[in-house]
């Protein structure tokens, strides 16, 4: 796309000051690479290993056999024809039962079975993916680990980063956290500085929304989950209890991403009757947040498109189809790009910003990482005081909205302990 038909469709300011001087920041972070503790990765393969037999073990014990744990064939007839863990049961195209993770998920804790066979497959794919591959990828040189940054994959405009993927390293798990104890800085005079934004996408949504009970939450320093809770169950705040907030916060991330009372019974475990109310006290408590999906749905059927603060644009030719599944696929998208594009906009033009001024300021320090709403540094120990001010003031005051960005950072003598 050449640089006349980005200003006619009005791209160009977004190509020329966040993707143009983006370029500059990801080769020095891919030059730079990232340490790893080999020691470390080689103790927690072994561990890893260990949990996976004992799984295994447990699997087979329950199940009353032993069968291929990798064949979904015969996972699917132990579950569904000898243990009959459920009576409906879906199938795939070749008529096996599905053993998927998203079909598993869906059945998890009717079972235990079901739960030790979704951790196997967890620590598997950790096994397998990270502990055992990085250290295959340390560059001979540098004896550190250089991924590659992309722009472009991504349709909402987020980073992706391959050889290796460091974007999709566990975070849910205690065990997949861990991973990230294998990040070390470059030596003993530097330390690892970890940045992220605090709910970063829920105040872009009440910022495009201007919903007046999630601003006033965020201008005033309270706890939006607590805050939602209070208001979708009708009680003061100070009566919310845990389960009640975990439920808000999950109806809170859910919005963003256009959930339905099925998915959401599915998250929380409840009856598909008390998610629809909650979802329905939660637009009654919240009424902009509701237009706001609305109007963007409404745009995107008459663009094809939607776009984020800066005006990154996202295609939707499929918002108009005939086909229900296919132009809901594309509502979905229609609520969530906007911000999630926009929170990506955001952390590009502040790792610029950041970078610029560690430049200004020659400092020894490094950008070493970005994932999703993180950065994470090699810190000099000497220049602590200094950096925090630089990554707080910029990240904190790279773009304008209607709540402030909040920007957590922590330090570390590895990722999971600034993290």
């Amino acid at each position: 796309m050449c640089s006349e038909e980005l200003k006619k469709l009005k791209l160009y300011n977004l190509f020329q000051s966040i993707e143009m001087p983006l370029l500059k920041v990801l080769s020095d972070m891919e030059l730079e690479g990232i340490s790893l503790d080999t020691e470390m990765l080689s103790d927690f393969s072994e561990e890893l290993s260990k949990d996976i037999v004992n799984l295994e073990r447990n699997i087979y014990e329950i199940s009353g056999e032993e069968f291929n744990l990798s064949s979904p064939k015969q996972m699917g007839e132990i579950l569904f024809e000898k243990m009959k863990i459920i009576d409906k049961v879906k199938k795939t195209k070749t008529g096996q039962y599905s053993t998927s993770e998203e079909t598993l998920s869906k059945l998890k804790g009717k079972h235990q079975i079901i739960d030790h066979i979704l951790e196997y497959r967890g620590l598997q794919k950790l096994l397998s993916t990270y502990v055992k591959a990085l250290p295959l990828l340390l560059d001979k040189n540098t004896n550190k680990i250089h991924t590659t940054f992309n722009q472009s994959v991504a349709a909402t405009g987020r980073l992706s980063s391959v050889s290796p993927n460091l974007q999709n390293i566990p975070i849910r798990t205690e065990k997949g956290r861990k991973m990230r104890k294998a990040f070390i800085p470059k030596n003993s005079d530097f330390e690892i500085l970890a940045a992220d934004y605090s709910q970063i996408e829920l105040r872009i949504m009440a910022s495009l929304s201007a919903d007046t009970s999630m601003l006033s939450a965020f201008n005033n320093g309270i706890d939006i989950h607590s805050a939602t809770a209070a208001k979708v169950y009708k009680v003061e705040e100070k009566d919310v209890t845990r389960e009640m907030r975990s439920h808000a916060k999950m109806v809170n991330f859910g919005i963003i991403y256009g959930i339905s009372a099925f998915g959401l019974s599915q998250r929380l475990g409840i009856k598909r009757k008390e998610a629809a109310e909650i979802i329905e006290n939660y637009f009654i408590e919240f009424p902009k947040v509701k237009e706001y999906m609305d109007l963007s749905i409404n745009k995107a059927r008459d663009n094809e498109f939607v776009e984020t603060i800066l005006g990154r644009r996202r295609y939707l030719k499929d918002i108009n189809s005939r086909n229900g599944m296919i132009r809901a696929f594309a509502e979905r998208n229609a609520i969530n790009a906007p911000i999630q594009g926009s929170a990506a906009d955001i952390i590009k033009k502040a790792m610029i910003d950041v970078q610029k001024e560690m430049e200004k300021q020659n400092l020894e320090s490094r950008m070493l990482l970005q994932v999703h709403d993180e950065l994470v540094f090699d810190m000099k120990k000497s220049e602590k005081e200094i950096l925090t001010k630089i990554v707080k003031e910029k990240m904190e005051q790279t773009i304008t909205l209607d709540v402030p960005l909040v920007v957590d950072i922590g330090f570390g003598e590895n990722w999971l302990e600034a993290h």
